[in-house]
C-alpha cells in the first residue's frame, strides 16, 4: 500500500545527508537510474514487494543489481531500507527524492501536449514565454503527442492548466448546442 508520508521522510533524510556530504548531484543521478531500473524491470519491482523472499536474499540480489552503479551512500541507504523491511517503498522514495530535489533546485516540470511532434524552436519559444510570464526560470519541458487534440496544445505548469486545443473548442461548441443557446426559448 502506498505511503507518501513515509516516502517523503526517507527522501528528505537522504537529501539532507547528500547535501551534508556534498554529493547531492551524484545521489540524484543514482535516484534517476534507480527509477529507470524499477520502471523497466517488473521483476525487480516484484522482488522489492515480495513478502515471500527473505531479507538476506533480497540484499544479495539488490547488491548484484546496484553493485558499482550507484554511490556508497545510495547503496547503504538501500541496504538500510531492506534491513528495516521498507524495501517495498523504494520506488515511492525514489520518486519523492526526485520531486524534493527539483523543489530544492527550483526546477519546474512543464508538460506540453500537442497533436503533432514539435521541433526545438517551438519548445524554446514555449520555455521563453513561460519565463517571461511567470516566476519559473528553471524549466524542465516534457512533450507528449496526442492526436485526439486535432490541433493546438495543452500546457500544464504546476497548478496552471491551459487548454488551447481544437478538441476543447469543439467540445465547448457542442455544449452550447446542447444548451440550445441559439434558439429562443418559448414559454
Amino acid at each position: 500500500m502506498p505511503n507518501p508520508r513515509l516516502a517523503s521522510r526517507y527522501a528528505k533524510s537522504l537529501i539532507d545527508l547528500s547535501i551534508e556530504k556534498g554529493q547531492l548531484e551524484k545521489i540524484f543521478a543514482d535516484m534517476q537510474w534507480l527509477q529507470q531500473v524499477v520502471k523497466s524491470s517488473h521483476e525487480f519491482a516484484g522482488l522489492l514487494r515480495s513478502p515471500i523472499i527473505k531479507a538476506d536474499k533480497k540484499k544479495k540480489i539488490v547488491d548484484a543489481v546496484i553493485n558499482g552503479r550507484v554511490s556508497a551512500i545510495t547503496s547503504t541507504f538501500i541496504q538500510l531500507l531492506i534491513l528495516k523491511g521498507r524495501e517495498n517503498y523504494l520506488p515511492e522514495i525514489v520518486a519523492a527524492f526526485i520531486n524534493q530535489y527539483k523543489e530544492h533546485k527550483n526546477i519546474y516540470e512543464v508538460k506540453l501536449t500537442t497533436a503533432l511532434p514539435v521541433d526545438e524552436s517551438v519548445k524554446n519559444a514555449v520555455i521563453d514565454q513561460i519565463r517571461k510570464t511567470s516566476e519559473m526560470q528553471n524549466i524542465e519541458l516534457k512533450t507528449e503527442v496526442n492526436a485526439d487534440l486535432i490541433g493546438g496544445f495543452v500546457l500544464e505548469a504546476g497548478d496552471k492548466f491551459i487548454d488551447a486545443s481544437v478538441a476543447y473548442d469543439l467540445k465547448q461548441i457542442a455544449r452550447q448546442f446542447e444548451n440550445n443557446d441559439f434558439v429562443y426559448k418559448i414559454r
